[in-house]
């Protein structure tokens, strides 16, 4: 496996925490070009897989090799392509959660959940009751500016982005905090005992939705953990969705603002070990989540940071806000990833920080809090991972046939020649004789 793999997992291990010497101990195997994109995809969920396993194995006691399939993980990269219900195969996007061309640019909006496609259509004008809304927000969008519809949606409570160029996100106030954190941060926040209970699994309180965070509470219920996810009353997760992120767990129907369900709650969280929460920062704040020797894991979009800290998001949206659209799409249209990666990718980080910030509090002790953002992943995506520019390996000369870009040979070793030695002529006018000789 070449050296970008394992330098992907060697950074993500430095950035938990982890024992360099235990990287060693991880072996890559699989079919090759698995995910195509013009961004290293397959080498972050190569990477993110690895670490997560390499963290539950650390955990585990466990000393053997611990085995990375590409397989297997571009598989659960895409696990909801793969799911049938019944036979049924799922509904990822609903009909408003698309690319729409705008007045200077395009928009993404997201719309998979009634409130977010009543905010969209409220924003817009459209109303709920409309036929052929497609054709209705299409052409609303299209009468005004990106930047625009993204403001009208948001300020409604719903979610739109627009379209930018990674120049643009790195010079937009939200790209330039991400850029200058780190890809996740680990904190123990005091000195609190470790949690100690007689026997019985890990017991994780699932605060999440869609698919990152689910992805790492599916994993660690994967590895033994009882993790018990709780929604509000009157606004599950969406069917297609549960069926593909809540294998492993089971789920419950609180409303925090009741007092009796309220009370329940604490009594859960008293008795936790993790907490792990997925929506927009600060909703939860009210509700006093901080225990004594807890494991808290704070999931968010944008960060819990900048002018977009309180603003909701999701993988498609972050991809377009953060130039990755640009970058894998066309002149015609923007493109997108072969997999919600950012999600995923996040999830198994997310999962494997939970399982080192374990194993660091049953021995030093102390409360532990993790952060971890879609966009946070982007950015190590595209600018910490190696990735194929063609330009490196091209050269340009003139000659009889005027300026010339051509691919440089591959055929290299220490004292050879990196280039050749002439270009090329105009066919057939050379005379039949072997060069001179120097």
């Amino acid at each position: 496996m070449d050296t970008t793999v394992r330098t992907g997992t060697e950074l993500l291990w430095s950035a938990l925490g982890g024992d360099p010497a235990l990287v060693d101990r991880v072996s890559y195997t699989g079919p090759s070009g698995l995910l195509p994109a013009v961004l290293p995809v397959m080498d972050l969920a190569r990477a993110t897989v690895a670490v997560c396993s390499l963290a539950a194995a650390e955990r585990a006691g466990g000393t053997g090799v611990v085995r990375v399939d590409d397989g297997a993980v571009a598989t659960a990269f895409v696990s909801e392509r793969h799911l049938r219900v019944e036979g049924r195969a799922p509904v990822s996007f609903a009909p408003l959660s698309r690319f729409w061309r705008a007045s200077d640019g395009w928009v993404r909006t997201h719309a998979n959940y009634p409130h977010h496609e009543a905010a969209l259509r409220a924003a817009l004008g459209v109303p709920a009751d409309s036929v052929g809304a497609v054709a209705a927000v299409a052409a609303a969008v299209g009468a005004r500016e990106a930047a625009e519809v993204e403001s009208a949606v948001y300020g409604a409570g719903g979610l739109a982005v627009a379209l930018r160029t990674p120049e643009e996100w790195a010079a937009h106030p939200q790209g330039r905090e991400v850029a200058k954190r780190p890809l996740l941060t680990r904190e123990r926040l005091d000195e609190a005992a470790p949690r100690r209970r007689s026997g019985g699994p890990l017991r994780v309180l699932d605060l999440t939705r869609v698919i990152a965070g689910p992805v790492a509470t599916r994993t660690l219920a994967l590895l033994g953990a009882d993790v018990l996810r709780i929604d509000p009353p009157g606004n599950p997760e969406l069917p297609d969705q549960h069926a593909d992120t809540d294998i492993g767990k089971r789920t419950a129907a609180l409303d925090l603002d009741r007092p009796s369900d309220r009370r329940t709650f604490d009594e859960l969280l008293d008795t936790a070990d993790v907490l792990v929460t997925g929506y927009r920062p600060g909703a939860l704040d009210r509700f006093g989540l901080d225990r004594p020797g807890l494991v808290t894991a704070r999931l968010s979009a944008w960060g819990d940071y900048g002018p977009w800290g309180g603003r909701r998001g999701f993988d498609s949206l972050v991809q377009v806000a953060t130039g990755i659209a640009v970058t894998e799409g066309s002149a015609e249209q923007p493109g997108v990833l072969p997999a919600q990666a950012l999600d995923h990718a996040t999830g198994y980080l997310l999962a494997a920080a939970v399982l080192r910030s374990l194993t660091e509090r049953d021995r030093d002790g102390g409360s532990r809090l993790v952060r971890l953002a879609l966009a946070q992943t982007g950015h190590w995506l595209t600018h910490a991972l190696p990735r194929y520019e063609p330009e490196r390996h091209l050269a340009e000369s003139d000659g009889p046939l005027g300026r010339l870009r051509y691919a440089l040979s591959p055929v290299t070793y220490e004292g050879g020649p990196s280039d050749w030695s002439r270009p090329p002529g105009v066919a057939g006018a050379d005379e039949p004789v072997w060069g001179v000789r120097a």
